[in-house]
């Protein structure tokens, strides 16, 4: 009698951002230098999909019996939902194994927020997700990018981090890796224990 092997829970990072040159850095783009990021820190290469983005093949995450793949919607920013709901659809991911890592405005620079939950909150691609998946019912990163008193919303989310952001930039990025590998490994409860609490006392 052949035995039947166990096949390893998978779970799924994506980051939103911007496709191309000219918005490669810009505060829209947190969430692609999250997976580039993971992508370099495991040893992970993303590849052009069958769709719009780019993705991994699935990854041994080390210490577990579970699988990761990074994507990258390349369908920009306000439709980002018609890759994740490629992605999710085709490969059956479980939406509760899905995490969205994202830019917000409405969090100081700096500061992180896991939810396993919840509305777009004004964040154009994540609402293009929850209407591409019919639910506000899967887990997401939030990133803080600060708001300016100077500028439209649109232009700041486009503009590029200022030279202080920019040296605690490299911290901020690996601490919200830190986060992702967390509720792969753990869960969403346990990450949003360590590092909401952490990371937003006042939350």
């Amino acid at each position: 009698m052949a035995s039947s092997a166990v096949v390893p829970a998978r779970y799924l990072i994506t980051g939103l951002g911007n496709p191309g040159r000219e918005y490669a850095g810009t505060r829209h783009n947190l969430g692609f230098m999250v997976i580039d990021h993971l992508a370099e820190r495991l040893g992970i290469a993303l590849h052009a999909g069958r769709g719009e983005y780019r993705i991994s093949s699935p990854h041994p995450l080390p210490g577990t019996d579970r699988e990761i793949v990074l994507l990258k919607p390349l369908t920009f920013m306000n439709n980002s939902g018609v890759a994740v709901r490629e992605v999710v659809h085709y490969f059956k991911f479980e939406l509760p194994h899905l995490l969205v890592v994202l830019d917000d405005l409405q969090l100081p620079f700096g500061k992180l927020r896991l939810r396993s939950k919840g509305s777009a909150g004004g964040q154009k691609g994540l609402r293009s997700i929850i209407q591409a998946l019919g639910t506000e019912a899967f887990p997401r990163l939030r990133l803080g990018i600060g708001q300016s008193s100077e500028q439209s919303a649109t232009a700041f989310v486009l503009s590029r981090f200022s030279r202080v952001e920019r040296e605690a930039l490299p911290g901020f990025i690996a601490q919200a890796a830190d986060a992702a590998l967390d509720f792969c490994r753990h869960g969403i409860a346990h990450a949003m224990n360590r590092y909401n609490v952490k990371t937003n006392p006042e939350q």
